[in-house]
């Protein structure tokens, strides 16, 4: 069988696009069977069909950044590489479609010639399109743009029985939770590149200092790109905004954080080392939580006090999103009754908690987020 599927494979994809899976193909700790690279939406239609026909488990691949998030999936037969979906079309005016294998990095790089930008701003370094995409991949800039799936407009993809199809959903949302099978391109919103950047923070001592600073700025409406939050469980805590648009407008605004804030806060053209980026590595941990921005110190104390230790925490201090890293070491009995308690925390006050990523050894025992919980 292994031989002759991937002759097919190759028949689609064309000659060393497909092969064997290689040590460093692996979902959830196990190595895949197979490697396809399409490089069209007809070539993915195709392929899909083919696994439909042989009755093989497959998953898509962008960079692979976040291959592992959520609930492990069982032992999968056919990677489908996106990276030959590349490319960017149609983007004379304030939209433009775009491959679902394209670096949103690269995208950006592309886009700034023209003086525009995707208004995202994915964590993950090497994110691509399709990936950012289908699990709705949120940085700072979240706050004021909203989520990648609320910029999208539509989007293609083809089904897990390999017919082509595409959805624009009125909501903002279309579908990109619901698809099972593989997004080949989507047609995205643009915004001009703003004429300046600034980030103003401030060291904080406690998350109650931290919400109530971002509660000002909120209360003020002083409309910033993004207000985020490091927390790293010991000494270095920081509060941190990003004001975009005009520049006399821009320092405006940060002259009047910086007398408001007062202490030791800074106006900097660069954003702090942290600033869009994931507090967790691999072999981690991680919660993914979803809280009002008022309760942020209710998050950060309930946190330390379930695990028993101070707990990094990350994320938005204007949307309320956040991923915290637990302690190194923890059993599976000992990470569900943690998310248990935060739970129970979470529960009365409208958030909720889910196990974003996990070894593979804890995985399999704890309840991890489920697609919807990605988002």
């Amino acid at each position: 069988m292994g031989d002759s599927l991937l002759d097919a494979l190759e028949d689609i994809c064309g000659p060393g696009f497909a092969r064997p899976a290689r040590s460093t193909d692996q979902v959830s700790g196990r190595r895949a069977g197979f490697v396809a690279e399409p490089a069209t939406a007809r070539s993915v239609a195709e392929t899909l069909r083919l696994a439909a026909d042989r009755g093989l488990s497959f998953l898509p691949r962008g960079s692979g950044s976040k291959i592992d998030w959520g609930t492990p999936r069982q032992a999968i037969e056919l990677i489908v590489d996106t990276a030959r979906l590349n490319g960017m079309w149609n983007h004379d005016g304030s939209t433009a479609v775009i491959a679902a294998g394209t670096p949103v990095a690269a995208v950006q790089a592309a886009l700034a010639l023209r003086g525009q930008r995707l208004a995202v701003d994915p964590p993950s370094a090497k994110a691509t399109i399709g990936g950012m995409l289908a699990v709705n991949e949120s940085g700072p800039l979240r706050h004021r743009y909203g989520s990648p799936a609320t910029q999208t407009l539509s989007i293609d993809f083809v089904d897990a029985a390999g017919v082509e199809g595409s959805s624009d959903g009125e909501d903002g949302r279309p579908g990109i939770a619901d698809i099972d099978g593989v997004i080949t391109s989507a047609v995205l919103r643009l915004e001009p590149q703003p004429a300046a950047r600034r980030w103003v923070g401030r060291a904080v001592s406690t998350p109650t200092e931290a919400s109530e600073l971002a509660a000002w700025v909120v209360a003020r409406e002083l409309e910033p790109s993004a207000i985020e939050v490091d927390l790293p469980g010991r000494d270095g805590a920081m509060l941190a905004m990003l004001l975009e648009g005009e520049v006399d407008v821009v320092n405006q605004v940060a002259d009047e954080v910086v007398r408001e804030w007062g202490g030791d806060t800074v106006i900097a053209p660069v954003a702090p080392p942290w600033w869009g980026r994931y507090p967790f590595g691999g072999g981690d941990v991680v919660l993914r939580i979803a809280a009002r921005p008022r309760d942020l110190q209710a998050v950060a104390y309930a946190l330390r006090d379930s695990a028993g230790a101070p707990v990094p925490l990350r994320g938005s201090a204007g949307v309320g999103t956040f991923h915290a890293v637990l302690p190194r070491g923890l059993s599976a009995v000992r990470v569900n009754e943690i998310v248990a308690s935060m739970e129970q925390v979470l529960l009365a006050r409208r958030g909720r908690v889910a196990v974003l990523t996990a070894p593979p050894e804890l995985a399999s025992e704890i309840e991890m987020a489920g697609p919807r919980e990605l988002f």
